[in-house]
C-alpha cells in the first residue's frame, strides 16, 4: 500500500495549526498570532517544497510519465494550498470583527481622526521615511531582483489633468520596524494599523515634490526558492563557499508572486515586464490588501487577558543555585523537560565550567543558536579563562546560515576552535562535553538535548534536555567529537546510537524484538514521539511489527507518511498530534522489552535524511524517576482532549477526544502543573 504523500501530510500539519487559529476556546490574540505561524510555515512551504518539486520537474524530459505525474502532485499540493487560503481570509476577517467588540479597531488611511493623523505622520516623518528608498519602476533595468519574501508597495502616480505620464513606483516596507503600530487613543479603546497603511497615508508627502494628485499604493511579494546552490571551487574555504551561497539565495529562481487584486492592471503588467515574471516559474495569485501575514506573530499584545495565561519557566528541583551543578549531577541525572523548566539551567552549566579551574575543556555543537546567546558568550568566556574551547558549528542549517556564519567567525577572533563543516553532512546532534579533572583522573559531565541550545526557541519548543555524569555516555561523546574531528572516521560507541551508522539498525532491532516478544505472549508495545516520520523502510517496519499484533502510539507534531488506522491491516497503529501553545520538537522513543520498558531520546526523526544523511544522536535513559516522568507525559498528551488530533485513517485532523465524554484535559498546561507540583 502506498504512504500519504509527504507534502500533502505537511500541507495537513499546517491546517492544524489553522485550526487553532479558528479554534474559539483560544485567546483572541493567540488566535491571530497562529495565523501568523500559518502564514509563515506556508512561505517555507514554497521556498522549499513547491522549489524541491519545480527543480525535479525541470530535471525530467518534457514527455517522460515522472514529469507528468510530479506536475500532477504539484497542482494538487496548490488546490489544497490555496483551499486553505480560503479558510486563512475567512478566519482574518472574522477575528478582526471579532476585535471590534474587544474595542479594538483596524484601522486604515482613510479612517483616520484628525488627532491621529497627526500622530501617524509624526511617527513616519520620525521612524518610517529614513528607511524608505523607493525605487522608480520606469528606470528599473532588467535582471535585477527584489528581496526574497519582502513586501513591497507598488505605488501609481497619476496627474489627473493629464499634463504629465504617469509614473510607478516600489517602496519596500521596511521589514526592521514592527509591521503594526499602535494609534493614540483619545478614549478607551485600542487602534493599531499595519505599516502598510502607514506609508500609503502620508505617499503624498513623500512624493509632494513630483507634482502628483493621485498616488496610490498596492502590496506585493516575490517567494525565492531557498536551496542554496553550494560552490565547489577548492580554493574556498567552506566557509566563504557558504557566505557566497546565502548571498545567492536573494537572487534564487523565484517560485510565488502574490498581489493586491485590484492593483491597476498597467501597474501590475509593468511589474511583471520589468521584473521578467512568467507563469512558467511563478504561482500568480492576486490577493487581498495585506500579505506577509507571518508578521502577525509579533501583533501587539493590546489586552492581557487576550492572551494565554503565562507559565513561567520552572527552576528544576534537583539543580539548587546555591550548589555546584557538577556536586549535583554526580549524585543524579537530570531531564529538563522546555519550555515548563529554565534554559538558564544550561547556560548557569556552562558558566560554572567556564569558570572552574578543574576544568580542562568544553566542546558543544551547535545547530541554531539565539541572536543574543547567552550560551555563546558562556564558551567566549570560558576561552578567555584558559579553557580549551572546541565548538563545532553547523553551516548548512536553513535559514540560519548566515547567523552561523557570524558566530563561527566571532569564536574564531576569540580563540574558540571551530570545526568545519562537512559539506553534504550536516551535524544535527545536539550536545555539549564538559572535562574535568578530579583527584588526576578526567571526569566528563554532558548534555545531551532535543533541541537547539537557543534561549529563544526553549520558551515555545518542547524540548528534553538530559543532564548527566554518566562516564560511559562522556566517553561516547568524547569519541563523537573525534569523529567530528577526524573527519569521518568512525570509533566504537557503546551507549550511544549515532547516525548514518547506527540508529536505522538499531531501530529495526528494536521492533523486531517487540514483534518477538508478542510471539512469545510477553509484554510488547512501542510508544514513538517525534515531529516527523518519512521513510519507505522504516514505515514498513512498523507496519509490519503491527501486524505481528505489538500495538504501536505514534504522537507526531507534523509529516506522517503511515496510514494507521485501517482494518486489518495498520488498526494497532494509533497515530495522533498535539498542536498548540508550544511546539512539540521531542523526539522519544520508548519500547516496552517485555515489562523491561527501554527509553531512548534523539536529535533524529525518523526521516531518511536524519538516519542516512546527518549526524544525530540516541540516548537511553536509565535513571528510573526520569523514565516514570517521560511515561507521565506522554500519557498526558495520549488522553489530551483539546489539543488531540487523529492523524488514523479518514480521522486526519478530527478532534477525536473532544466533547465526547472524557473529563477536559490540555495536555501542555497539565505538563506545567506536573512539574510545578513537582
Amino acid at each position: 500500500m502506498d504512504n500519504i504523500n509527504r507534502e500533502i501530510s505537511w500541507i495537513q500539519f499546517n491546517g492544524r495549526v489553522l485550526q487553532e487559529a479558528l479554534d474559539l476556546n483560544n485567546p483572541l490574540i493567540e488566535r491571530i498570532k497562529f495565523l501568523g505561524i500559518f502564514s509563515n510555515n506556508r512561505d517555507e512551504f514554497f521556498r522549499v517544497r513547491v522549489a524541491t518539486l519545480r527543480r525535479l520537474i525541470k530535471l525530467e524530459p518534457n514527455s517522460s510519465l515522472q514529469r507528468v505525474r510530479l506536475n500532477k502532485d504539484l497542482e494538487d499540493l496548490l488546490s489544497r494550498v490555496e483551499a486553505q487560503e480560503k479558510e486563512f481570509t475567512l478566519a482574518f476577517n472574522s477575528i478582526i470583527k471579532e476585535f471590534k467588540t474587544r474595542n479594538i479597531i483596524m484601522l486604515n488611511e482613510k479612517q483616520l481622526t484628525e488627532s491621529q493623523g497627526i500622530f501617524v505622520n509624526e511617527y513616519f516623518k520620525t521612524v518610517v521615511r529614513p528607511k524608505l528608498f523607493p525605487i522608480i519602476l520606469d528606470f528599473f533595468k532588467a535582471g535585477q531582483s527584489l528581496i526574497d519574501s519582502a513586501i513591497y508597495l507598488a505605488v501609481e502616480l497619476v496627474d489627473s489633468k493629464a499634463s504629465k505620464k504617469a509614473r510607478h513606483i516600489l517602496i519596500e516596507v521596511p521589514s526592521e520596524l514592527p509591521r503594526f503600530l499602535q494609534v493614540k487613543s483619545d478614549n478607551d479603546k485600542s487602534y493599531f494599523m499595519f505599516l502598510d497603511d502607514v506609508i500609503r497615508y502620508n505617499l503624498h508627502d513623500l512624493f509632494a515634490s513630483f507634482g502628483y494628485d493621485t498616488i496610490d499604493g498596492f502590496i506585493i511579494k516575490f517567494t525565492r526558492d531557498s536551496e542554496l546552490d553550494i560552490d565547489n571551487d577548492v580554493s574556498k574555504s567552506f566557509l566563504e563557499i557558504m557566505e557566497l551561497s546565502v548571498k545567492k539565495r536573494t537572487k534564487g529562481i523565484p517560485v510565488r508572486f502574490v498581489y493586491d487584486k485590484n492593483i491597476p492592471q498597467e501597474l501590475l503588467d509593468m511589474i511583471i515586464r520589468k521584473l521578467d515574471i512568467t507563469t512558467k516559474n511563478y504561482q500568480l495569485r492576486g490577493g487581498g490588501r495585506y500579505h506577509n501575514f507571518k508578521d502577525l506573530i509579533g501583533f501587539p499584545t493590546l489586552k492581557k487577558e487576550l492572551m494565554f495565561e503565562t507559565l513561567p519557566p520552572i527552576q528544576h528541583p534537583d539543580l539548587s543555585e546555591k550548589t555546584s551543578i557538577f556536586r549535583q549531577l554526580r549524585q543524579q541525572d537530570v531531564m529538563l523537560n522546555y519550555p515548563y523548566h529554565s534554559f538558564q539551567h544550561i547556560v548557569d552549566f556552562l558558566r560554572e565550567a567556564s569558570m572552574d579551574p578543574k576544568v580542562r575543556s568544553i566542546k558543544m555543537t551547535f545547530y541554531r543558536a539565539a541572536k543574543d546567546s547567552l550560551a555563546m558568550n558562556a564558551l567566549i568566556n570560558a576561552a578567555r579563562n584558559g579553557k580549551s574551547v572546541t565548538v563545532f558549528m553547523e553551516l548548512q542549517a536553513r535559514f540560519d546560515e548566515q547567523a552561523n556564519i557570524m558566530w563561527t567567525q566571532k569564536l574564531q577572533s576569540e580563540g574558540v576552535k571551530v570545526l568545519p563543516t562537512i559539506p553534504g553532512m550536516k551535524v544535527h546532534a545536539k550536545m555539549i562535553l564538559v572535562r574535568r579533572k578530579e583527584a588526576g583522573k578526567n571526569i566528563f559531565y554532558s548534555n545531551v538535548s532535543t533541541g537547539n541550545f537557543n534561549e529563544s526557541t526553549a520558551k515555545v519548543y518542547s524540548d528534553y534536555s538530559l543532564l548527566t555524569a554518566n562516564q560511559e555516555i562522556g566517553r561516547d561523546l568524547f569519541h563523537f567529537f573525534e569523529l567530528l574531528e577526524s573527519r569521518y572516521r568512525p570509533p566504537q560507541f557503546h551507549l550511544l546510537q549515532v547516525s548514518p551508522f547506527h540508529i536505522r539498525e538499531f531501530f529495526a532491532k528494536k521492533m523486531k524484538n517487540e514483534a518477538e516478544n508478542k510471539k512469545q505472549g510477553k509484554e510488547a508495545w512501542v510508544i514513538l514521539k517525534m515531529n516527523s516520520i518519512v521513510d519507505d523502510e522504516i514505515s514498513n517496519l512498523i507496519y509490519e511489527t503491527a501486524k505481528a499484533g505489538v500495538n504501536i502510539t505514534l504522537n507526531i507534531r507534523g509529516i506522517n507518511i503511515l496510514k494507521t488506522g485501517l482494518h486489518g491491516f495498520s488498526d494497532h497503529i494509533n497515530a495522533f498530534s498535539i498542536v498548540g501553545r508550544f511546539l512539540e520538537h521531542a523526539r522519544l522513543f520508548v519500547f516496552a522489552n517485555a515489562g523491561k520498558p527501554e527509553f531512548y531520546i534523539s536529535s533524529a526523526d525518523l526521516m531518511t535524511r536524519n538516519l542516512d544523511h546527518r549526524f544525530e544522536l540516541l540516548i537511553p535513559i536509565v535513571d528510573p524517576k526520569i523514565q516514570k516522568q517521560l511515561l507521565d507525559i506522554m500519557h498526558l498528551q495520549m488522553n489530551d482532549t483539546e489539543k488531540y488530533r487523529s492523524l488514523n485513517h479518514n480521522e486526519i485532523n478530527e478532534y477525536t477526544r473532544r466533547n465526547v465524554g472524557f473529563p477536559v484535559l490540555d495536555s501542555q498546561v497539565e505538563i506545567y502543573n506536573y512539574y510545578k507540583k513537582q
